[in-house]
């Protein structure tokens, strides 16, 4: 059996979901996803969800700042909640990134980031349990939060299906359709097949394999990614009043949880643990733990009975320069999406639209997003995406 359409889909995550959505806005509607398993049920739902603008690279605060805007009007624009959570973002540096940090800062206000820097009193009264005697500098994002990738996914999908698009769940893709330097659709695992004008892979980790078997060499690595969900054995009301904290200083970055926990992240990466995403350890390890007892009970001395309340693993689909890409592929009518190493959330409707630009005009819409940033070929011509402003310490905060 054998269907068509003008544009196929590979990947029911955020990104593929975003991607649908974008071109239903754009009028283009027949449209397939095709998701091995179910909306979401991939690396979206093991997302931490931050959402703020803090990039020193212009064209991802750029698309982190689209993001902003989509998820502030969530409602009017899916008709219900996403999970996002405006409790504002806050970044702490050392003495030693204090002037990346303002060159950051002015940069991002320059693509129309709402960002400013705040002394450690304002911080101290947004974060009275933490010490912040190691900090020299702050930048605050007021509207900055965390959300639902899982729910944010579910929302882009039922969006797109509303305009007219398929999604397809229980569809794995086996492979890619050719003729000659073309690809003209997709290849289901039970043996259909989707013709299609343009055919968009957003598979995030699963990328590399997919795309192999073409001489497609994309350079991602699977890297694990642990989370450990904290007791901060204070009441839960105050907890929901604490925005994101990022602490450049120890490395690690902090968010309530809508029940009351707090969720910690580790962002020293550089040392990364390889993984095959189909068979990786679904917790934090015993050494992971102790890093993590060590950072917050360093960090947040003012929780007073702190207690480990469980933990969750995910994988980055992670490039070279840390940052995504969404191109046209070598071959002609493929378009890409993956590599977004850990960046993915909070730009997903950006990456939507950019895809959207990029099957419909060839080109970006936005002047803050150039496409040539995040092109295929950045790695072969020796041009990685990297900040003017980089963090010593912290080379993979971007």
């Amino acid at each position: 059996m054998s269907e068509t359409a003008d544009v196929v889909v590979v990947g029911g995550g955020l990104e593929g979901c975003a991607a649908a959505w974008a071109l239903a806005r754009r009028g283009v509607t027949d449209v397939v996803v095709a998701e091995r398993g179910t909306v979401g049920s991939g690396m979206t739902g093991k997302s931490s969800g931050i959402v703020r603008c803090h990039y020193g690279v212009s064209s991802l605060a750029a698309m982190a700042a689209v993001g902003l805007e989509v998820f502030e009007n969530a409602e009017d624009l899916f008709g219900a909640d996403i999970g996002f959570r405006q409790t504002g973002y806050v970044v702490g540096v050392a003495d030693a990134n204090v002037d990346a940090l303002r060159k950051s800062l002015a940069a991002q206000r320059s693509v129309g980031v709402d960002t400013e820097e705040i002394d450690h009193a304002e911080v101290a009264r947004l974060w009275p349990y933490a010490d912040l005697t190691p900090f020299a500098a702050f930048g605050w994002e007021p509207r900055g939060g965390y959300g639902d990738a899982y729910q944010t996914a579910q929302a882009f999908s039922a969006s797109a299906r509303a305009a007219g698009a398929r999604v397809r769940q229980g569809s794995p893709v086996a492979g890619l359709l050719l003729d000659g330097d073309r690809v003209t659709g997709v290849r289901l695992a039970d043996g259909s097949e989707i013709s299609a004008g343009t055919v968009v892979v957003a598979t995030g980790v699963w990328t590399r394999p997919l795309l192999a078997p073409y001489g497609i060499d994309m350079p991602i690595r699977v890297v694990r990614e642990q989370i450990v969900l904290i007791d901060p054995g204070i009441d839960s009301a105050a907890v929901s009043r604490l925005p994101v904290f990022s602490d450049l200083v120890s490395l690690q970055y902090v968010r309530p949880e809508v029940g009351g926990e707090i969720l910690f992240g580790n962002s020293d990466l550089a040392h990364t643990e390889d993984a095959d995403p189909d068979s990786y350890l679904n917790r934090a390890t015993e050494a992971f733990v102790d890093v993590t007892v060590d950072k917050v009970g360093t960090r947040f001395p003012g929780f007073p009975d702190a207690a480990i309340s469980s933990s969750y693993a995910g994988c980055y689909d992670v490039t070279p320069d840390w940052n995504p890409v969404i191109s046209p592929g070598p071959l002609d009518g493929l378009v890409i999406a993956a590599g977004f190493s850990g960046h993915g959330f909070k730009i997903a409707p950006a990456v939507g639209q950019l895809v959207a630009d990029l099957v419909i005009d060839g080109h970006s819409s936005d002047p803050r997003i150039p496409e040539s940033d995040f092109r295929f070929s950045r790695f072969a011509d020796g041009e990685l995406l990297t900040t003017p402003y980089p963090y010593v310490g912290a080379g993979e905060m971007r």
